[in-house]
């Protein structure tokens, strides 16, 4: 089974205004709303890919309600603990340029935080755990190194997708994979990126510092695979870009589903891209039939060899 984490999850509110004035009324010309949080993406994705997902996380309130419902629609097994609060909304506004507004989250109580680690007690050492996503202030510090240590204690593997000190703090406990874009790349070591060198350079550290996999995504660029076995280009599949949002989700869960089945980083890594790509060209998450359709035109290169 792969579990994914989703401690923030949200109603993803997504509008299209024409021109946003500020100041002034705005009428939205399309708008959904989407179950949102980067673990919960992952489960969508993997069970477009008829890869068993259960997703994970606390949801509350009426927007929790909505949530859980919106996966039930789309079949997907789920196993979140209970809150008091109101889980979050977050609005994407989607005009000459995107824009992000999203929620803080609900506070999470000592009790819910403990039922909430019940749900690691049945993990075995064919699992695997995608934590995904920033950590409400109201759960501890450190929360994310507890989510590890239960893993770790059950065998089980873990990827993780977050940033900062929550991201950096779990490298020596050797993530199955981590997958960060330049812009979190340099922040993670405090530095400048600049070229590609920059790239390979800290790329190669990052994969020193103890994950098993590393993809940089490079936007329009491509993406680059870190392994112990070399180094692996992508290039980018070009067409019109619709969404950003949930893409680097899609990659995590093609790599993360194609790897569970066979083992090879490669083709994992030919997945992923594939996946991230159809949802950057998709309104919502990518559905299976465009992402069988990018497949054949990921192009992937070895550039450099065992690391």
């Amino acid at each position: 089974m792969i579990y994914t984490v989703t401690l923030n999850p949200s109603i993803d509110y997504v509008v299209h205004v024409e021109q946003v004035e500020l100041g002034q009324i705005n009428r939205t010309n399309k708008e959904f709303k989407f179950p949102g949080g980067k673990g919960i993406n992952v489960s969508r994705i993997l069970e477009r890919l008829d890869i068993p997902t259960t997703a994970l996380g606390f949801l509350g309130g009426f927007t929790g309600d909505f949530i859980q419902s919106a996966l039930q629609q789309e079949k997907i097994k789920t196993n979140f603990t209970k809150i008091t609060k109101d889980s979050r909304i977050n609005i994407k506004l989607k005009s000459d340029t995107e824009t992000e507004i999203n929620g803080s989250g609900p506070t999470i109580s000592p009790t819910e935080i403990k039922d909430f680690l019940k749900t690691f007690d049945s993990l075995t050492t064919n699992d695997t755990v995608v934590l995904a996503g920033n950590r409400p202030n109201s759960l501890p510090k450190d929360f994310y190194q507890q989510l590890i240590t239960q893993i770790q204690e059950k065998n089980a593997h873990f990827v993780i997708d977050t940033t900062g000190d929550d991201l950096l703090n779990a490298l020596p406990y050797k993530p199955l994979l981590i997958k960060p874009n330049n812009d979190e790349l340099a922040d993670l070591y405090q530095t400048n990126i600049s070229s590609f060198s920059d790239l390979l350079r800290y790329g190669k550290k990052l994969l020193e510092d103890g994950p098993e996999h590393v993809i940089i995504s490079m936007a329009g660029d491509g993406a680059l695979l870190f392994t112990k076995e070399g180094i692996y280009q992508a290039d980018a599949i070009k067409r019109p870009l619709k969404n950003s949002v949930g893409a680097g989700d899609s990659m995590i869960a093609g790599f993360v589903g194609q790897y569970s089945l066979n083992h090879d980083p490669v083709e994992a890594f030919r997945w992923g891209v594939a996946c991230g790509s159809a949802t950057a060209f998709s309104d919502d998450l990518a559905q299976k039939e465009l992402i069988l359709a990018l497949l054949p035109e990921v192009k992937i290169t070895k550039i450099e060899e065992e690391i």
